[in-house]
């Protein structure tokens, strides 16, 4: 069963990158306090994932800040280094906390997981966004399609709030 309003984030390991390399973290300890913003890809230097949904995270962290929002928190299942790297190339500095999720194990436990082996990708998160309290879900969007950002863009993530 997928993620739902009144849940609470799945307790994993999850890895981020840093500059003395993958550091691991729990999910619960990284997602569970104050009001965060956490956003799930299918992987990084995707189209979808690197022209629309990172950037537009990226671009209006200091609005999403003023909502109350403490914490802009993005998973894909890559490893960490692979998110270090798209974070460096997309200029995302301290603005979201990249959590790498390699073997998709956030995402299964979410329920959020897909199957993207037609297209080469194996297991999967699908896309979404949520707004977590101390670690509960709000609010969660999740896209149909893997390719669309509509109901987990940043957008919608303000007018949640």
């Amino acid at each position: 069963m997928a993620l739902a309003a009144g849940d609470t984030v799945p307790d994993v390991q999850l890895m981020t990158p840093t500059a003395d390399g993958p550091k691991p973290v729990q999910s619960a300890s990284v997602l569970g306090s104050g009001t965060v913003v956490l956003f799930g890809v299918p992987g990084a230097f995707t189209p979808a994932c690197s022209d629309t949904h990172l950037p537009g995270f990226v671009l209006r962290a200091d609005e999403l800040k003023q909502k109350g929002v403490d914490t802009v928190a993005c998973t894909a299942a890559n490893d960490a280094f692979v998110l270090g790297a798209w974070a460096e190339s997309r200029n995302v500095g301290d603005a979201v906390l990249m959590l790498a999720d390699g073997n998709a194990e956030f995402a299964a436990a979410a329920g959020l997981d897909m199957d993207g082996s037609k297209f080469g990708l194996g297991t999967r998160s699908k896309r979404y966004a949520a707004i977590l309290k101390d670690g509960v879900v709000q609010w969660i969007g999740v896209e149909d399609v893997p390719s669309s950002v509509d109901v987990s863009g940043v957008e919608s993530v303000l007018k949640q709030l």
